[in-house]
C-alpha cells in the first residue's frame, strides 16, 4: 500500500485482519526509513503500530477522540490520517510537528509535549459531552510511566467517582524513558503476569468470533457488564479508582485488539483496556535499547544503527559537561546526592547513578515530588543536585517556590534544556524558567558560558547555603577538566571583550557570548561584550559603570524578553533612579515553532547576524548618521 495516498482512517473498516498485519509491517518499513532521515521520536512508535490500526479500525475519529498521553507516540496516528505525504518535513521548519498539533488536523484533538495530561483532559471532554447530550468516544493512551504521575492518579480519582463513559488504554510496555520505578510499578507487573493473560484472548476468540462480534455476549448492557466483571484479574491498581479493567492483551495481535475495544467500546461507565506492547518492536536496534538511547533520535544509518550526528573532536554535551564536574564534586563531599524525575540518560548522570547508587535517586515522572524530595533532603544536612529539564520544571514551581526557596534551602537545580531546543517545539523550548524563576526570593539563577566557568559555577554552588539554579543548553560544548574549580563570585559580570575605543555595550549570556565576542573581533567593532552570568543577583557594579557612561545598550537574549534579563536590568534602572540607553533583543510574546536551530533563530529574529545589524544601526544612531 502507498501510504502517502491514505488521507483518513476510514479504509481501515474495510482491511482484513492479514491485510491489516501487512499495513503495520509497511508502516514499520516507513516509520525506520523516514526517521533515518529526519530525527524524532522511534521507538515509543515502533510499540503502538498494531494498536493504532486497531483503534482507528474501531473507532470514528474525529468524532470518536482518540490521542496520546504523550504527543510524540502520534506518528502512526499521522500516518492513518492522511499524513505521511508530509513525512519528509517531519519536526522541520514550516513542516508537520512531531506531537499531535490541533491547526494540523481535525483528528488531534489534543495537544501535549508533556506526560501524564490525557486523563485529566479525557474526562473534561467527557463532562463537555455529556453535558452536550452528545454520544461519542473518549479514548486516552497512556503509558505505565506516566501513569505513576500524581496528575494521572489525581484524573483517575476523579474518573472513578464520575463514572462517565471513558475507554483508557493503557499502553504497558514497561519501559518508558527510564527504568520505571516505585509502587505501582509493581502492581503492574503483578497485571501482567495474571492468569487474564492467559486466557483472555482465546476467551475472547470463542466467544466473540462466531457471534456477529458479541451477539450473545453483547445482548445487553448487564451481559457487557457481567462479562467484563468476569474477566478483571488482579485489579488492585485500577479497581482501587473503582475503575472495571479488561486484559491484558497482546498489543501486537491486532485480532485480539480489536475484539477487546469492541467490548470496551459497549461498556458503560470508565474502563481500563491493558495492553502489552514491546516498545521498539521491528527494529534491533530499538527492541534492545533498555538505557533509552532510542526515545529520540538525530538522522542515522538503518543498517548499522549509527548516528549522523557525532560531536566535534573535545566536545561533550552539556548534560555530561555538567555530570562529570558533579561525579568529582560528589567524591569529594558524600553529602552530594542526584535526584532526577526518570531522565537518568537525557541527562547524563548514568555514571553518577553507577559510582554513588545510595545517593541517587529516580523519582519517576514526579517533578513535583522530586523537588519537595529534594527539599527534605537538603533540610537535612544532604546536598542535594536536582535536575530538571526546563520546560518539566514549569510543573515543579510551586514546590521550588513553596519548599525550597521559602525555607532557603540548599538545593542546587540544574536546568537542562534551557533555551530554545529545536525540532521538539513550543511544548519543549526552554525559555521560560528566567521569568519564573527570577520573582522568587533567596534563590540564586545562573548560566555559564562554557564548560571551564560552569565547573566554577558548580563549585560555587555546593560552597554556599542558598537555593542555586545553573541553566545550559541543550547541544554541546568544548569541553576541559578543570582541576581545581575556583568558585566565581556570586551575581558577578565580565567583561569578556574591550575594545580600544567602546562606543555600545552587548549584555549577554551562555555561549553566545564568546559567538558574539569572536563576531565583534572579526569586524573590529567599537563595542564591549558583557558577560551577564548571573539573572540574580544582578552585578550592580557593572550596572552602575555602564549607567554612568550612558553609552547604547544592547541586551541580547535567547529566552522570552517578559520576565528575563532585560526586565531584570529595567527593573534596576528604575529601582535605582539610573537611566541606561537600553535596545533589547529576545523571543516576544508568543510560543516558538519548531526546526532546526538556526532558522528557529533566524525566524525569531535572535540569530548572531541579526544581533550585528542591530549594533551597526545603534553605532550610526548613535553618531548621527
Amino acid at each position: 500500500m502507498d501510504l502517502t495516498q491514505i488521507t483518513d482512517p476510514k479504509f481501515l473498516k474495510k482491511l482484513s485482519i492479514h491485510e491489516m498485519e501487512q499495513l503495520a509491517g509497511e508502516i514499520r518499513h516507513f516509520l525506520i526509513e523516514s526517521v533515518s532521515r529526519t530525527g524524532g521520536h522511534l521507538s515509543s512508535n515502533l510499540g503502538v503500530v498494531e494498536l493504532t490500526i486497531a483503534l482507528h479500525r474501531v473507532f470514528n475519529s474525529p468524532v470518536d477522540k482518540i490521542f496520546f498521553d504523550v504527543g510524540h507516540q502520534c506518528y502512526i496516528h499521522k500516518i492513518l490520517t492522511g499524513r505521511a505525504k508530509d513525512f519528509s518535513k517531519l519536526r522541520q521548519y514550516q513542516g508537520i510537528s512531531g506531537f499531535q498539533k490541533r491547526s494540523e488536523s481535525v483528528h488531534d484533538v489534543w495537544e501535549a509535549g508533556h506526560s501524564s495530561t490525557s486523563l485529566s483532559a479525557a474526562l473534561g471532554m467527557a463532562v463537555a459531552r455529556d453535558l452536550n447530550h452528545e454520544h461519542y468516544h473518549i479514548v486516552p493512551v497512556i503509558g505505565d510511566g506516566s501513569m505513576s504521575s500524581g496528575m494521572s492518579l489525581e484524573a483517575l480519582n476523579q474518573i472513578g467517582d464520575q463514572k462517565r463513559n471513558l475507554i483508557i488504554v493503557f499502553n504497558d510496555n514497561n519501559m518508558s524513558i527510564s527504568q520505571n520505578v516505585g509502587a505501582l510499578t509493581n502492581g503492574f507487573s503483578k497485571l501482567r503476569t495474571s492468569k487474564g493473560y492467559n486466557t483472555l484472548k482465546a476467551d475472547l476468540k470463542n466467544r466473540l468470533d462466531h457471534n456477529a462480534v458479541g451477539k450473545t455476549v453483547l445482548k445487553s448492557m448487564t451481559a457487557v457488564k457481567n462479562y467484563i466483571k468476569n474477566e478483571v484479574v488482579d485489579s488492585s491498581v485500577f479497581g482501587e479508582f473503582g475503575l472495571e479493567y479488561l486484559g491484558p492483551v497482546d498489543g501486537h495481535d491486532i485480532k485480539s485488539l480489536i475484539q477487546i475495544l469492541e467490548v470496551a467500546k459497549k461498556h458503560e461507565g470508565p474502563v481500563v483496556v491493558h495492553v502489552l506492547t514491546k516498545k521498539g518492536k521491528g527494529y534491533p536496534f530499538c527492541e534492545n535499547d533498555s538505557e533509552g538511547k532510542w526515545h529520540g533520535v538525530s538522522s542515522f544509518n538503518v543498517e548499522t544503527g549509527m548516528s549522523h550526528h557525532s560531536l566535534p573532536q573535545g566536545h561533550l554535551s552539556w548534560s555530561q559537561i555538567v555530570s562529570e564536574p558533579l561525579v568529582r564534586l560528589a567524591k569529594q563531599d558524600e553529602r552530594i546526592c542526584a535526584i532526577t524525575p526518570a531522565m537518568i540518560t537525557g541527562s547524563k548522570l548514568e555514571k553518577f547513578f553507577a559510582l554513588y547508587p545510595e545517593r541517587s535517586f529516580d523519582c519517576g515522572i514526579a517533578e513535583e515530588h522530586a523537588a519537595t524530595f529534594a527539599a527534605a533532603l537538603a533540610l537535612e544536612g544532604k546536598r542535594p543536585f536536582l535536575c530538571l529539564y526546563s520546560s518539566f520544571l514549569q510543573r515543579a514551581y510551586d514546590q521550588i517556590n513553596h519548599d525550597i526557596c521559602r525555607m532557603d534551602l540548599p538545593v542546587v537545580i540544574g536546568i537542562d534544556r534551557a533555551g530554545l531546543v529545536g525540532e521538539d517545539g513550543d511544548t519543549h523550548h526552554g525559555v521560560f524558567d528566567i521569568s519564573i524563576l527570577r520573582s522568587l526570593p533567596n534563590l540564586i539563577l545562573a548560566q555559564p558560558k562554557d564548560s571551564n566557568e560552569l565547573q566554577q559555577i558548580l563549585t560555587c554552588a555546593f560552597k554556599q547555603n542558598h537555593p542555586f539554579a545553573i541553566r545550559y543548553p541543550r547541544g554541546s560544548g568544548a569541553y576541559q577538566e578543570t582541576v581545581q574549580s575556583e568558585p566565581i563570585a556570586i551575581g558577578s559580570w565580565s567583561i569578556v571583550y574591550e575594545p580600544e575605543q567602546v562606543n555600545m555595550t552587548v549584555i549577554t549570556y551562555g555561549p553566545d557570548v564568546d559567538r558574539l565576542k569572536n563576531k565583534m573581533m572579526t569586524n573590529n567593532l567599537p563595542i564591549r561584550i558583557v558577560n551577564a552570568r548571573f539573572f540574580k543577583p544582578l552585578d550592580e557594579k557593572m550596572l552602575m559603570m555602564l549607567s554612568d557612561e550612558q553609552l547604547p545598550v544592547l541586551i541580547y537574549e535567547t529566552d522570552m524578553k517578559a520576565g528575563g534579563l532585560s526586565s531584570a536590568v529595567l527593573e534596576w534602572c528604575c529601582d535605582h533612579h539610573k537611566t541606561l540607553k537600553i535596545e533589547r533583543i529576545g523571543i516576544g510574546d508568543h510560543y516558538v515553532t519548531f526546526g532546526a536551530m538556526n532558522q528557529i533563530r533566524r525566524h525569531e529574529h535572535i540569530d548572531l547576524n541579526t544581533v550585528c545589524e542591530a549594533c551597526l544601526k545603534l553605532l550610526n544612531k548613535e553618531r548621527g548618521e
